[in-house]
């Protein structure tokens, strides 16, 4: 992947690093040349000098062959422009804007731009957010055997019942986040367009787990 990040404070430098230790590739951008000396002398990214939504500065970055935007900064103002140029100009699907208002979080999730609030804020959920499904889990227990990953649910399961995704796949559902609400599901529960599941599953049958989410139910 290519990922461009507006900011380099201390959580761009570290989503930054992160990226490129995960063989990724990245342009990060800030309107202060001295920030970026946060990345270090083993960054290999591009350093671009500018304001992240400015479309040149974002061209100059790589915008258009970029598969995420990260946009970090430490104003509310800057980073929605900016998460909005990625998405509506340049067509970038996972975006990621770092918002310190939780209130004006909630307006710009309807907006399809995926918002972390401050006050829950680390590098790694930002990462999680914008690698591919099943890149990086939310949780692994201490002997990397099991794993809790969230997805949001594809078109091919829309309608099929949840237990028999959870046979078929391999995994379980701990929890279903749906309009806004967590629900545990029963043997009667049916998957429904804009839910998010939040899959356990053994490390080894991830692979499988998300084949099956992926290309939905086998016929019986």
């Amino acid at each position: 992947m290519h990922v461009v990040i507006m900011g380099c404070g201390r959580v761009g430098s570290t989503l930054a690093r992160s990226l490129e230790d995960r063989n990724h590739t990245v342009s990060i951008i800030d309107s202060e040349p001295d920030a970026f000396r946060r990345l270090g002398p083993g960054f290999n990214g591009d350093k671009v000098t500018g304001y992240g939504f400015d479309q040149e500065v974002l061209e100059k970055a790589g915008i258009r062959r970029a598969d995420a935007f990260a946009a970090v900064s430490s104003g509310d103002n800057s980073n929605i422009i900016a998460a909005r140029v990625a998405r509506e100009t340049f067509g970038i699907q996972q975006v990621v804007a770092r918002i310190y208002d939780p209130g004006r979080a909630e307006v710009y999730q309807r907006l399809g731009i995926t918002t972390v609030a401050t006050v829950k804020w680390t590098a790694d959920q930002v990462l999680r957010r914008i690698l591919p499904a099943g890149a990086e889990p939310d949780f692994r227990d201490p002997s990397g055997t099991i794993r809790v990953d969230q997805v949001p649910v594809t078109e091919a399961w829309i309608g099929h019942r949840t237990v028999d995704f959870q046979m078929q796949s391999k995994s379980r559902i701990a929890w279903i986040d749906r309009l806004g609400e967590g629900m545990l599901p029963t043997k009667d529960s049916v998957i429904q367009e804009g839910d998010l599941l939040h899959l356990v599953m053994r490390e080894e049958n991830a692979a499988h787990a998300y084949s099956i989410f992926d290309h939905g139910p086998e016929d019986n």
